[in-house]
């Protein structure tokens, strides 16, 4: 009872941000999948933000049915000769169409349209998280934290490799670094890695070798893990500057960000399948809801900054090759493209069911998480 009680408080202390975090992220997916159709010829049925009943709804001068549903956990464009919001091909319903209905029907497309107007989502999903970065580095700009060692923890790993207080880190693994952040992001991920370092030590370049320790962390948002050297950041107000950039520069800027988070998520999944990651750290809406809250009493630049965050996520997690989402059915097409035909209707269907199971048991997994995650605060 607890329990639940803890998850309510959390669904309505949390979920205005929440719901603006997923639904600015879902509309931006949809939106994309929407205009690549349009663009190709593809007659769109509904335009939804939401599963379930309809809330609220309109129709636009193409006859879409633009929604909005009572279950706001995603969303879907559903096409002319789609069975469901899967886009599983209505058979039943192709066979009966005149030729210019077929021409209008997502599948009566050619199969790189198909492939563009499916791809289009997760890309969506990127530029997204680009545009919201670069805005927020054009308008509050960064702070930077200059890559020099204020402090080194006695028997750290830093201490065994001979970093001394007042190094200034110019590289790690090759990776040159601006900021303190920047040394704590990539170094975060190596865990276990020996890892080169070039830092200037009273002007003298020197060439050292560490292996950050592995560290679980309990915060108010679950166990986090990561690789840590034992050093501290300058307290010198003079190593700490707010940088601000042209749009052009925030451009750059925000696509390095966005590349950061897609690299890092990728070696958190390959991780988990390797062994080297515990999937205990995958969360499911409530601890989604329960972060979107926290970060919206920093302020609404946090709260842009998880949206671009979760926006590359949900990118990522559509791309992979599962069938019901963007990634499975862009295997299905490149399958085609290769045969010169797509695969038989039986071998669809059974993809369609098995990526369901499997959706459906990382939603379970993930929801469990949460479970356990509330149950430990």
């Amino acid at each position: 009872m607890e329990l639940l009680k803890g998850a309510a408080t959390t669904l309505v202390s949390y979920g205005p941000p929440f719901l603006f975090v997923l639904t600015l992220v879902v509309f931006f997916h949809e939106l994309g999948h929407f205009l690549v159709a349009r663009w190709c010829g593809v007659a769109v049925k509904a335009f939804s933000i939401g599963f379930g009943p309809e809330l609220v709804g309109w129709n636009d001068r193409h006859g879409t049915r633009w929604r909005i549903a009572l279950l706001p956990l995603g969303g879907y464009v559903k096409f002319e000769g789609d069975e469901n919001a899967a886009s599983v091909p209505d058979h039943e319903a192709l066979a009966a169409m005149t030729p210019d209905e077929r021409a209008s029907s997502f599948v009566g497309k050619s199969v790189g349209q198909r492939a563009a107007i499916v791809a289009a989502g997760p890309i969506a999903n990127f530029i997204l998280a680009i545009v919201i970065f670069a805005a927020l580095f054009t308008l509050a700009g960064r702070q930077i934290i200059a890559p020099k060692v204020g402090d080194v923890a006695a028997q750290s790993a830093a201490a065994e490799a001979g970093i001394e207080k007042g190094d200034v880190i110019l590289s790690v693994a090759g990776t040159p670094v601006e900021s303190f952040n920047d040394l704590m992001r990539i170094v975060s991920v190596r865990a276990g890695e020996p890892t080169a370092l070039t830092l200037d030590r009273g002007g003298k370049t020197i060439e050292l070798s560490v292996t950050p320790r592995l560290v679980e962390e309990k915060s108010r948002f679950g166990i986090q893990r990561r690789g840590l050297l034992g050093i501290r950041a300058s307290l010198d107000p003079a190593d700490r500057t707010l940088k601000t950039y042209l749009p052009h520069q925030a451009v750059v800027e925000a696509v390095k960000e966005t590349w950061f988070v897609v690299e890092r998520t990728g070696a958190y999944l390959g991780g988990i399948v390797a062994g080297r990651e515990s999937a205990d750290q995958l969360g499911g809406p409530l601890r989604v809801a329960q972060i979107s809250g926290e970060v919206a009493e920093i302020g609404f630049s946090a709260l842009l900054n998880l949206a671009a965050l979760l926006s590359v996520s949900i990118g990522l997690l559509n791309l992979m090759p599962i069938p019901m989402l963007d990634g499975g059915h862009l295997v299905f097409y490149a399958i085609e493209a290769a045969r010169g035909r797509p695969l038989s209707e039986r071998s669809q269907d059974m993809g369609f069911r098995i990526g369901m199971a499997i959706v459906l048991m990382l939603v379970v997994f993930a929801t469990w998480n949460d479970v356990v995650h509330f149950r430990s605060l």
